[in-house]
């Protein structure tokens, strides 16, 4: 009897051991879990190591403390903290440094950190326990306290310890000595100083540009008088009281706003001395029409070079100019194309000869690296064949090595290789060989971290030396995933419309998929430059949202057409003229593929995107109406001729030059085509795709008598911020829930 007792207990906990195993398996995500925004994101998100380089040194860098990584171990030693720093510097209330995630170490050979408050910059010696210098622009004289809520951009030079910075529109420079310049006084929203400038086309991103030593600061000026405002409007938050004698009505935010074909903005370059206080502008010729982009500077500071493009960017040169006078020295190097040049990368100059430098260009088809001399004269090709260098990272001088990444071992990998400078030789010198690897390289160049995935690696930290090859394992992520039913995540090809060109998709299955079932499926769509969306990164890169709508019975289908990135300028360029043509027909070509497989329910199909894709959710949905019954469109493009100068006409000419293309793209004469239910959804504020466009597809639609939902979010951009983001998720996700399941 007690035998058999003990055989039922045995049995019983077998079948509980089992029950709650099979919960487990069956555990299911919300969108707080995998929705950035989501209040359990970080949780599901794969675990990071933050780390920066101090010489040859790897530093993690943490909330509340720094600490030295062994290069061969991975164990980590701490060398200062949080609660140190703000002690030290007598900092406390709102003074106090907040975080050491961006935390730098400028001396490679000194135990120096730098770090910031609300205004102020330290450097603490680590090893003396002493601040050794503060910038002081936030001193006791009021008349010094510009910074605070007003600054719109900065930039310290750690040579010079000077700090370049605008506030108030105003541009300023602060010495080492906290000695204030004030450079410019008719700074305003139309006269805009030391920020991003050409709506942060051509690798823009900041218009402060410090000389190597910090003597000397160049600088964007950028008059937009003649731009049209565009007005938005600002709608306050919702528990916002006006003060008495204050209006309750909404205020207007105008923005400039330049669109295709219309009258652009003019910018100059000027270059500031620390020690003589003068500045001096670059004798550029008249910048009506005109780009300048990719700034660099001389080893010895006395030579300015930029990319200079004329508005058709087609006729792109490489220019210097003398830093002191600001006359132009010469044209180093020109390069035209029938249709566009697009210069993302300043030259870069051999640590160990300053006499030559390296150039990125297309030139022959795909992205690759060049050696010229200082007076302009091509040397040779460094990197050739039918692969794009991806990101430069920098030298290795003792061994004249370049390091890179780039997709030659797949065109859906990023790997990272050296190639010799003096006789061409290239090496792959990651981990793996797979995947996608983003590194960074130490001081000398001798050491790169490779932080990586893999479709089946949700993160792994290598530490690599460049010069031996020898990869040391620092860190690997748990799987955060792990205890969840899962869809299965695939890839493939399927040829392009021009029967030749591979293009690669990402498929997900649904969750406990049964392929004798018929499943709802969703293609999801971005397809326009400068972006993909199928990589080797964990599970083939696929957005959380298809986990959620896998999770929910949908298969999902991602497809990189031609038009996309890092394929080569022909594959990109095949769009010129008439965006979301071709991109058309390779995604149909990918519904094509679907209707091969048999759990697809092809009168269930669905397709949303995001700007460029929320342009092609309605372009696929008006003129192939039969084909996609739900669609929802975020921050779509409507008619191209609404859009900005710099990317419009690269890729579309003017609406004057090209009246067909635009015509033929417009979406405001497919209104009328319009079958399928189709959301589109918007941020009110859109700086980018602005309501012009989607408040004039509504009014083309109410004319044709065809109905589109709309949903909008007052206050925000191009994307929901924060939580907003997991609301819109909702929508999408119910929308297809209501009209495609």
């Amino acid at each position: 009897m007690k035998g058999k007792l003990k055989c039922i207990g045995l049995m019983l906990a077998i079948g509980l051991l089992s029950s709650m195993s099979a919960m487990a398996q069956n555990k299911q995500f919300t969108l707080e879990d995998l929705n950035f925004g989501g209040v359990n994101y970080r949780k599901f998100y794969p675990e990071n190591r933050y780390t920066t380089w101090w010489g040859d040194r790897l530093i993690r860098l943490n909330l509340d403390y720094c600490a030295e990584v062994d290069k061969t171990s991975g164990k980590e030693k701490r060398i200062v903290s949080l609660d140190e720093i703000n002690k030290v510097a007598g900092l406390s209330g709102s003074e106090l440094v907040r975080s050491l995630y961006y935390a730098a170490f400028p001396y490679a050979d000194k135990p120096v950190i730098s770090v910031e408050n609300s205004g102020e910059r330290f450097l603490y010696n680590f090893k003396t326990k002493k601040v050794e210098w503060r910038s002081g622009v936030l001193s006791t004289d009021p008349g010094h306290n510009v910074y605070g809520d007003e600054k719109q951009s900065s930039e310290w030079n750690s040579a010079s310890r000077a700090t370049a910075f605008v506030a108030g529109n105003q541009l300023y420079v602060a010495d080492a000595k906290g000695n204030i310049a004030k450079l410019t006084t008719d700074g305003s929203r139309d006269i805009v100083y030391g920020q991003s400038v050409h709506r942060d086309e051509f690798g823009i991103n900041g218009g402060l540009f410090w000389s190597p030593k910090g003597n000397k600061l160049a600088f964007y000026r950028m008059d937009q008088s003649m731009v049209t405002d565009y007005p938005l409007v600002n709608i306050p938050e919702i528990d916002w009281t006006p003060k008495e004698g204050q209006s309750r009505i909404d205020t207007p935010e105008p923005i400039k706003y330049p669109m295709a074909g219309e009258t652009s903005h003019k910018v100059t370059v000027g270059v500031y001395d620390l020690r003589t206080k003068k500045t001096v502008y670059l004798q550029a010729g008249d910048p009506t029409d005109r780009y300048f982009t990719n700034i660099a500077w001389s080893p010895d500071e006395t030579t300015i070079y930029m990319f200079e493009l004329n508005r058709d960017q087609n006729d792109c040169r490489l220019v210097s100019y003398d830093a002191a006078s600001g006359e132009k020295k010469g044209e180093l190097y020109r390069e035209t194309d029938e249709k566009y040049v697009e210069p993302l990368h300043p030259i870069v100059f051999l640590p160990w000869d300053n006499s030559k430098f390296i150039m990125q260009s297309q030139k022959d088809g795909y992205n690759h690296l060049y050696l010229f001399n200082k007076d302009g004269k091509e040397i040779k090709q460094i990197t050739n064949g039918k692969w794009v260098v991806m990101d430069f990272l920098g030298f290795d001088a003792k061994s004249h090595d370049i390091i890179y990444s780039s997709n030659e071992a797949n065109p859906i990998q990023q790997n990272i290789w050296t190639v010799n400078v003096d006789n061409g030789k290239r090496k792959l010198v990651d981990e793996s060989g797979k995947g996608w690897h983003n590194g960074t390289i130490s001081a000398s160049g001798r050491y790169i971290l490779d932080n990586y995935q893999e479709p089946t690696v949700p993160r792994k930290i290598s530490i690599i030396n460049s010069e031996t090859a020898k990869c040391f394992n620092y860190f690997t992520a748990p799987d955060p995933w792990k205890g969840y039913n899962l869809p299965e995540y695939s890839t493939g090809t399927i040829k392009a419309a021009d029967g030749v060109t591979d293009l690669y998709y990402r498929l997900v299955k649904p969750v406990n998929f049964d392929p004798k079932k018929k499943y709802p499926t969703v293609v999801y769509v971005y397809g326009g430059p400068h972006a993909h969306n199928v990589d080797a990164r964990w599970h083939w890169a696929s957005r959380s949202w298809e986990t959620y709508m896998a999770q929910k019975g949908y298969v999902l289908f991602i497809l990189d057409n031609r038009g996309s990135e890092n394929r080569g300028k022909a594959f990109e360029q095949v769009t010129f003229r008439h965006l979301g043509q071709e991109e058309m027909k390779d995604q149909m070509k990918g519904v094509d593929f679907l209707r091969t497989l048999s759990y697809v329910d092809t009168t269930r199909i669905g397709v949303h995107g995001w700007s460029f894709g929320g342009f092609m959710t309605i372009s696929l949905m008006t003129n192939h109406p039969d084909v996609f019954k739900v669609g929802v469109a975020g921050g779509p493009v409507i008619d191209w001729k609404w859009y900005e100068v710099m990317y419009g006409e690269r890729y579309m000419d003017t609406p004057q030059t090209n009246p067909e293309g635009y015509r033929q793209t417009s979406l405001l004469n497919k209104a009328k085509d319009l079958k399928g239910k189709l959301q589109i959804i918007i941020g009110l504020n859109d700086p980018v795709v602005v309501p012009q466009h989607e408040f004039s597809f509504l009014k083309a639609c109410i004319a044709a008598g065809t109905q589109p939902d709309f949903f909008v979010y007052p206050g925000e951009p191009h994307n929901m911020r924060g939580h907003q983001s997991v609301h819109l998720h909702e929508r999408i996700t119910q929308y297809f829930e209501d009209y495609l399941k």
